[in-house]
């Protein structure tokens, strides 16, 4: 069974195969659960014209935040702006091409897919902006668009435990985008804090199986607060 160890010993190794022009898929809500070093390790390569997919675009020097510097990205697909300051400059001076969405459609849109689904119908967004162009169609009285699903040629992930095969085991609020995210790559790389032997991990509590996972590195990590809240005493 050696053969199923997915296990690779550097962040090189780990993203081997990125080129300019390639779409990547991110996991992660704010700055919780971000594959933060995956991340680094598409600035040291200096790749370009990236569009990237994820719910935000970290913030200003952490994060995703750290492709804007170079230029790196030249698209984003996200839900939201969040707190970083350089792509709301870069989004209104047009240098930046983004394309918003809601929050539940881009996780179906990854969800879809990892499942071979190419498109799906919601509701959300029907009669605004994010509707337009979208085919409409009515279903039990009630107008819903159709959304195309989403896959990347990359998809990065931050997980908390796997076993040396690709199962992944999420820590409780970085499930968030993660699991979609890990489906929908051509090429899914997980990064995580602890790595186990086959076996050790509950059967029952493994929420990315590694049929989905080509590659796993274990990392150490910031895990940097995006805003501080503590109780005054």
């Amino acid at each position: 069974m050696s053969g199923f160890n997915k296990v690779v010993n550097s962040y090189e190794e780990a993203m081997e195969g990125l080129e300019d022009g390639m779409t990547v898929i991110a996991g992660g809500f704010g700055l919780c659960g971000i594959p933060e070093n995956l991340i680094a390790q598409i600035k040291t390569m200096k790749t370009k014209d990236l569009t990237v997919v994820s719910n935000n675009c970290g913030v200003d020097g952490f994060g995703l935040g750290i492709l804007l510097e170079d230029r790196q990205v030249k698209k984003m697909i996200s839900s939201y702006v969040g707190e970083n300051a350089l792509f709301e400059k870069q989004l209104l001076a047009g240098e930046l091409e983004v394309e918003l969405t809601p929050q539940g459609t881009l996780a179906e849109k990854m969800r879809a897919g990892g499942a071979g689904i190419p498109a799906f119908y919601t509701a959300t967004g029907y009669g605004t902006p994010v509707g337009d162009g979208k085919e409409v169609r009515e279903f039990n009285d009630r107008k819903y668009i159709m959304e195309e699903s989403i896959t990347g040629d990359f998809a990065i992930v931050k997980g908390w435990k796997a076993d040396t095969y690709g199962n992944v085991v999420y820590r409780d609020t970085a499930q968030n985008f993660n699991p979609m995210a890990a489906t929908a790559g051509k090429i899914t790389v997980v990064e995580v804090e602890e790595i186990v032997e086959p076996g050790e991990l509950n059967p029952a509590e493994i929420h990315t199986p590694g049929i989905y996972v080509n590659r796993v590195i274990k990392g150490t990590f910031e895990k940097r607060i995006e805003q501080r809240t503590v109780r005054q005493g």
